[in-house]
């Protein structure tokens, strides 16, 4: 099931799949699918460019204050953190509480690659490659998590990914060599409103695309039934492996932004309850929505932050949201609906295309 812009393969598509020859009116019709399909993905670029311009202009010309920066770049990281962990949680229903591990590892190993690795000058330069190699460090972390917790079902992954968690913390803190339990420092500023921006929008994009993806599909059958989805040539264990590298992997990006936003990190900063963090993220916005994780990531990062005033009883707001939000609302605010510019909006089954009604 993809999109199809080419009008004369359309035509005959449509006329085939009707048994009636190429006429004008099934041309034309095609022509016009085409026209909108192409008018939104030109409108959807004009606002990806639009809101990179806008994270860099509004900054530079004094716009906004350094705050209202820092808060915008903790909203687009908690973004990221909270679409790569829905992919698990919402799209493939299984349960992952220890996320919090794969940032730890995506935070470290960029920072030790700006510090210790690249000269200074570079840094800025090679800054998106340094993301990507946190990133897969965090995935193959991922791998040596997902090989086994897969083998069976049930609550296993839930069980495995805490300890993971725990495990990641424990090292971190007694390998004096990155400063144990202090923390490491020293990575130069390189996190940016831009940047933020960037990776919030292609995290966004991949996994819109892996999620209407045939593999997409795969992923969401085995939230439904995992035996059926066994039954109908799912290979679950390969699909449920591979959604949880991307997760990690992106995961493991957020890591890497937020260590070089605060140019300090130690391994508190990655603990059980940054785990809770997202978890309520996911689950305020609702499982299952591309859109509820922007929503739920603004939400709660903006409620952190008027709540700061309370100090370290802010930190309380997170767990009981997410008890009462299991309790009232466990669908979330937009738990498995969508937003109409997230959806495929014409989409071609059987021959033709065909309007794809969205629940949001």
């Amino acid at each position: 099931m993809a999109n199809h812009c080419d009008p004369a393969g359309c035509a005959r598509r449509i006329a085939a799949a009707a048994g009636r020859p190429i006429t004008i009116h099934y041309s034309l019709l095609t022509i016009y699918y085409c026209m909108v399909i192409n008018h939104q993905k030109l409108l959807i670029c004009l606002g990806a460019g639009l809101l990179l311009a806008l994270s860099w202009a509004l900054p530079a010309s004094g716009a906004l204050n350094p705050y209202v920066v820092q808060v915008l770049m903790y909203v687009g990281i908690n973004m990221i953190l909270t679409l790569a962990l829905n992919l698990v949680n919402g799209y493939m229903g299984e349960f992952s509480v220890g996320h919090a591990g794969f940032m730890a590892i995506g935070a470290y190993v960029s920072s030790i690659i700006t510090v210790a690795v690249l000269p200074r000058a570079l840094a800025p330069w090679l800054f998106p490659l340094v993301l990507v190699m946190g990133g897969l460090a965090a995935a193959a972390a991922g791998l040596i998590v997902a090989y086994p917790s897969f083998r069976t079902r049930g609550d296993y992954l839930a069980i495995v990914t805490l300890a993971f968690n725990m495990i990641v913390k424990s090292v971190l803190e007694n390998l004096e060599i990155l400063g144990g339990p202090r923390g490491y420092l020293g990575m130069p500023r390189l996190t940016n409103l831009v940047w933020v921006a960037a990776w919030v929008l292609i995290t966004l994009v991949i996994l819109r695309n892996l999620v209407y993806s045939n593999f997409g599909r795969g992923i969401m059958a085995i939230r439904e039934d995992e035996v059926a989805a066994n039954l109908t040539s799912v290979d679950t264990r390969r699909v449920k492996i591979i959604a949880f590298l991307v997760s990690a992997f992106f995961t493991g990006i957020a890591g890497g932004l937020f260590a070089h936003v605060l140019q300090f990190i130690n391994p508190r900063s990655f603990s059980i309850l940054k785990s809770t963090d997202m978890l309520v993220m996911v689950y305020l916005g609702g499982v299952g929505s591309l859109a509820g994780s922007l929503l739920g990531a603004t939400i709660f990062t903006v409620l952190l932050e008027v709540l700061r005033p309370l100090g370290l009883w802010r930190w309380v707001i997170g767990p009981l949201l997410l008890v009462l939000l299991m309790i009232f609302r466990p669908q979330g605010i937009m738990g498995l609906r969508e937003w109409r510019w997230f959806e495929p909006k014409f989409m071609v089954k059987g021959g033709g295309p065909r309007h794809r009604d969205s629940q949001a």
